[in-house]
């Protein structure tokens, strides 16, 4: 075994390093500190709150918790936030923590990420709140329709030093737009709800993946690994599962298990579909010689680059690595080889050849695509 993989991840979000790409999402009125400490072993990151910061979003949530919802609730908002980010920071699992919060006074959202990066912890501006108690104060996903607001937020908080995530739902607004502001206003994470009309919309994930460098992480009907999956494939860096941990516990437990050996097997856990199977633009750089009417052309289109420039910019890429070669292969190089979960004994041939192993040559396919990607033009 290549012991440079034991830790396989090397996920960095400013100072946030989360261990693995799972994550526990946040739950009003569950997702507290000693509820999260039982995912703080295993977990990459886990993210507590949603918790209310001032006065109008405390009287807000009691009002909810008198329908019956759980809410976070005190008269004292962040002295709580300070206690709770004590307890879950006072162990030794090394998790990342982010804190999820909603408030109606920009100054509270600064306030509470000073408190966060004191514990280094990061914050979550909650844009996804849908109960109206919460939308008529302008916080939660009334956000969303005023994105000047949440902007100005994101700028005061990012100010602090502290890192930024967003979590969103999906399919209110233009969320290309906003996810494009987001990154704009200095965000580092955008935490995606899925929400779509039959499940999680996953290819909403590959279309912010396309048109964004920020950290994603996809939620929304994360119950099992086939659903991360297909996630991850999409183009998002990490997941986050809620419901599903209230019936079975150990699921974040599976999932990084599971996507832990994935990675350790192919040495790129959130590898791409091919181009003509649906994959974000990542996947250019397992595309083949642009020879014929294919799904690359409007791929390449995307980012502003002719046939010819993508076949000599891959060319060039490779010079000099094991990917330079490959005569028996389709295209006469392995620039032009697909992923190393779809069969091809000619391109396995090749490997077999020039001592290259799967984790390797995908490592490789990765670097290529990022450099692909450094040279878009759109």
């Amino acid at each position: 075994m290549n012991t440079e993989l034991i830790e396989p991840f090397d996920l960095r979000i400013g100072y946030l390093t989360p261990k693995n790409p799972i994550a526990l999402a946040p739950m009003a009125g569950i997702t507290n500190s000693n509820f999260a400490q039982q995912f703080t072993d295993h977990a990459g990151l886990v993210v507590l709150g949603g918790y209310n910061l001032d006065d109008s979003t405390n009287d807000a949530a009691k009002r909810i918790a008198q329908r019956g919802r759980s809410e976070f609730v005190t008269d004292s908002p962040m002295e709580f936030l300070t206690s709770e980010l004590e307890t879950i920071t006072d162990n030794p699992d090394d998790c990342a923590v982010l804190v999820n919060v909603r408030a109606a006074d920009i100054d509270a959202y600064v306030e509470a990420a000073r408190i966060a990066k004191k514990y280094g912890a990061g914050i979550e501006i909650n844009a996804h709140c849908r109960q109206p108690e919460i939308m008529e104060l302008g916080a939660g996903q009334s956000l969303l329709e005023h994105p000047d607001t949440l902007r100005e937020i994101i700028e005061a908080v990012k100010g602090t030093g502290v890192v930024v995530s967003v979590k969103i739902r999906a399919n209110v607004v233009d969320d290309l737009m906003t996810a494009y502001m987001i990154e704009k206003a200095g965000a580092h994470i955008i935490h995606i709800d899925a929400v779509g009309r039959n499940g999680a919309d996953v290819n909403l994930i590959k279309r912010i993946r396309n048109i964004t460098s920020l950290f994603i992480i996809g939620n929304n009907s994360i119950v099992d690994y086939s659903a991360a999956k297909s996630m991850f494939s999409r183009g998002a860096d990490m997941v986050s599962a809620a419901r599903a941990v209230l019936k079975e516990p150990n699921t974040l437990r599976f999932l990084v298990d599971q996507i832990t050996s994935y990675q350790m097997t192919t040495g790129w856990y959130n590898s791409p579909k091919h181009i003509c199977g649906g994959g974000d633009l990542r996947a250019l750089a397992f595309c083949c010689l642009p020879v014929k009417p294919c799904a690359v052309h409007n791929a390449l289109n995307q980012i502003g680059m002719s046939a010819e420039e993508f076949t000599k910019l891959k060319l060039q890429i490779v010079e000099g690595t094991l990917l330079e070669y490959g005569d028996s292969t389709c295209f006469g190089s392995m620039a032009w080889c697909c992923k190393i979960t779809k069969p091809c004994f000619l391109r396995d041939g090749v490997l077999e050849v020039v001592g290259l192993s799967d984790i390797d040559f995908m490592r490789l396919k990765k670097q290529m695509s990022e450099e692909i990607l450094a040279h878009r033009k759109r």
